[in-house]
């Protein structure tokens, strides 16, 4: 009879590198914290709540230090004694330090981009959310106004003697500025009102704040004139940019060879769907002549956007389940009208409860309305734009089964770090949130194969010719020659956008760089996991595959596919 075998005893070498790792990845976060007070607030760490970033010349050179010694100490760890997890971490939190010192050392946004030192968010923190008591809050308005006007004169330092700004990003940080002011004077006035009493003085820095906020906006709209920077990275920048972006190292050009190619596939099926939905055969024109019979049904006037995204909410909650698609969370989701000072770059966005915050916060989904400034015909394409159809897909994204129920996955994670509670991929997020799309389209808004159905698919495959064309505007825009003409016709023709949308993506590729091909790349990369986890593991259904993809975090895809071990 063969004896039983010996229990296995632990490597001590391994064990000691792992905690070694662990401590190491700790200390490198706090230090990270502790730099970005703003940073850490969103994400719920109030220990610093209401301060604000150094940017003083010294805190520049000890940030890059900070950042170089975190990759040392990185580069000290033995990685093959540790767990799977831990490594992927580790590599998780050597990208971020990476990606930090090469903005913070290279690119340096800092000392041309008038939004990266603009600390119009973290007012919007302060005041709204967080686990702050309203009185914790006040004391961290008034730590934050009295931070305010060195904050606001180190920017304006760093921009002055930088080597200039673009304009739009000085017009969009002309109007967050003017936002935070505003904000000063409601929803700072409603916390005075019920809480003003116990902090004395804190009226008199709120109307300091506001002063500060539109002096500042007053300073930057005097260089409206002199701001003719190109707001194009270049070549060699954008390539650096997309790699830590994307956490990947596809690079712009095979980056555009699919895209492109990937186009012509989407324009072939949408071609099919319009083709079914009009119930004719396949002509010329037909695809833009049948989304722009859809926007006409299926306007939605202004006042009825958030009736409709809350009831599409509702909808796809029930639907989501009905499918036995991926477990609900019991998080609370509301939908809201977008703060102004945080409007500008997006159409919607997703605000969930910060990783490190205690309790049981919502998740918001905020939606802006079109700008005022714009002429009425403009406003009226926006609306055309977002009809019934494109708000439902709109929340498949935002919401549920996307952004909100992903990342309420990705906050119960409970791993040996924080490395993936505060370090999040957008790629992750954001192919995930696509992926969603395409898999409620495919099951359809009710499932029986009708209008409604269709109507849903020409949309979502619609907002899919935009991600692609995010990819193919970024890459061309960054990296190449593409210039506004170009892109609207690009939008305008093979996106078949209205116009009000095309203006906002010109826009938006004008003031972010790479996180526009998040989308695409990302939607490539989650899929993939999708379809070969399903080709590993034949006998789970779609929510427990579901489910194993969302246990991990928001990491980046290929670090995920090495933890569900799908080749």
């Amino acid at each position: 009879m063969t004896p039983p075998a010996e229990p296995q005893q632990p490597d001590p070498g391994v064990n000691a590198m792992t905690d070694r790792f662990r401590a190491t990845a700790e200390k490198i976060l706090d230090r990270l914290l502790a730099d970005n007070p703003e940073w850490a607030l969103q994400l719920g760490d109030t220990r610093s709540a209401g301060q604000l970033t150094d940017r003083s010349p010294g805190a520049w050179q000890d940030r890059a230090d900070v950042l170089a010694d975190g990759l040392r100490a990185l580069d000290d760890i033995d990685d093959t004694l540790l767990p799977a997890a831990d490594r992927v971490d580790l590599e998780t939190l050597r990208t971020r330090l990476g990606a930090d010192l090469w903005r913070t050392t290279e690119l340096r946004p800092h000392t041309w981009d008038p939004l990266a030192t603009l600390p119009s968010d973290a007012l919007y923190a302060v005041l709204h959310r967080g686990p702050l008591t309203p009185a914790e809050r006040a004391a961290a308005l008034g730590a934050y106004c009295s931070a305010l006007p060195e904050a606001l004169r180190q920017a304006r330092d760093l921009l002055a003697d930088g080597p200039g700004m673009p304009r739009v990003h000085v017009e969009t940080a002309v109007g967050r500025a003017r936002g935070a002011a505003a904000m000063l004077e409601t929803d700072a006035r409603r916390l005075l009102a019920a809480h003003g009493d116990r902090h004395p003085g804190l009226a008199d820095l709120c109307d300091s704040a506001h002063r500060e906020f539109t002096d500042h906006a007053a300073w930057l709209e005097d260089r409206l004139e002199e701001s003719a920077a190109d707001p194009r990275l270049g070549e060699r920048d954008y390539a650096a940019q997309l790699w830590y972006t994307l956490d990947s190292e596809l690079d712009p050009q095979t980056l555009l060879t699919r895209a492109e190619s990937d186009l012509i596939a989407t324009e072939e099926e949408i071609a099919e769907v319009a083709a079914a939905y009009e119930g004719r055969p396949r002509r010329a024109g037909q695809v833009r002549e049948v989304l722009d019979r859809l926007a006409a049904e299926a306007a939605c006037p202004p006042d009825a956007v958030r009736p409709v995204c809350e009831q599409a909410l509702r909808h796809l909650a029930a639907r989501t389940a009905d499918l036995d698609l991926v477990t609900l969370p019991d998080r609370e989701v509301r939908v809201v009208a977008m703060p102004e000072v945080r409007r500008g770059v997006a159409v919607a966005y997703c605000d969930p409860p910060g990783p490190l915050a205690p309790g049981d916060e919502p998740t918001l989904v905020a939606v802006a309305p079109p700008p005022d400034t714009w002429p009425r015909a403009r406003r009226e394409s926006f609306h055309r734009e977002y009809h019934t159809f494109a708000l439902r897909n709109l929340m498949v994204h935002e919401a549920v089964p996307g952004h909100a129920l992903q990342l309420a996955h990705a906050g119960r994670h409970d791993g040996p770090t924080r490395v993936r509670s505060v370090l999040r991929s957008g790629s992750m997020i954001e192919g995930w949130a696509v992926y969603a799309e395409e898999v409620v389209a495919r099951a359809g808004w009710t499932g029986d194969g009708g209008a409604e159905d269709l109507a849903l698919r020409l949309a979502q495959l619609k907002t899919r010719l935009r991600m692609i064309l995010n990819a193919i505007v970024d890459v061309r825009f960054h990296a190449g020659d593409l210039d506004e003409a170009g892109a609207m016709a690009l939008l305008t023709g093979r996106g078949h956008q209205e116009e009000g949308e095309a203006v906002g993506k010109w826009r938006r590729v004008q003031l972010t760089s790479a996180q526009l091909a998040t989308y695409y790349v990302g939607y490539q990369e989650v899929s993939g996991i999708a379809r070969d986890l399903a080709a590993a593991r034949p006998q789970a259904g779609p929510r427990a595959r579901h489910d194993a993809m969302l246990a991990h975090g928001s990491l980046s895809p290929r670090h995920l596919r090495a933890l569900l071990a799908v080749d």
